[in-house]
């Protein structure tokens, strides 16, 4: 009689940082379709450091019937294409007992979820903190040279001035600024 034994896939993707948290997301959908399969015993997810690109993904069935019945599942076609753009496909390998969940991972942390977005009414007082001085700026010293162009030509004019002032300097300061109200009051420490 042969021994069934569970077997551990091991999953290298690679993910540019600025598609984390898609990434993340994508990574909980699968885990969310995983959990409802026949055999599955568990998995995890971890990167090297924050910055890095590769993800190292595990998921452990409990033996080769139930984990060839995910690969083949239509739930899990999709999931894998849905990650098209997000997450590359590195290196898998495939280990049979418990050293899957085991060998010594070099100075791995765990990907902490994105903290929660302030609430709406607090991104709009953070855009009006910023956008009301600066318009007003740009109003009263720019009256002088726009003063005379029709309606429509000032406001395109100002508004073309005052968007990448907006987003790439003054919009930045102030939610650094304001990051502990945004957050509703304040880091937290661990």
């Amino acid at each position: 009689m042969s021994v069934i034994e569970p077997i551990t896939v091991s999953i290298t993707r690679r993910v540019p940082p600025a598609r984390a948290r898609e990434a993340q997301a994508w990574a909980k959908s699968g885990q969310d379709l995983l959990n409802g399969m026949p055999g599955y015993l568990g998995s995890g997810w971890i990167r090297p450091d924050p910055a890095s690109e590769d993800w190292h993904m595990l998921y452990r069935f409990q033996d080769g019937e139930t984990l060839a019945a995910w690969e083949r599942s239509a739930e899990r076609s999709w999931w894998v294409a849905s990650a098209a753009g997000i997450a590359e496909d590195a290196r898998t390998e495939r280990r049979t007992g418990i050293e899957g969940w085991f060998d010594d991972p070099k100075d791995v942390v765990v990907a902490d979820a994105p903290p929660p977005a302030p609430p709406r009414w607090k991104q709009m007082v953070s855009i009006f903190v910023v956008f009301y001085p600066l318009s007003l700026a740009l109003q009263f010293f720019g009256a002088p040279a726009l003063g005379g162009l029709e309606l429509w030509l000032r406001v395109l004019i100002t508004t073309a001035v005052a968007t990448p002032l907006m987003t790439y300097l003054l919009l930045p300061l102030v939610t650094r600024a304001l990051r502990p109200w945004l957050l509703g009051g304040g880091v937290r420490s661990r």
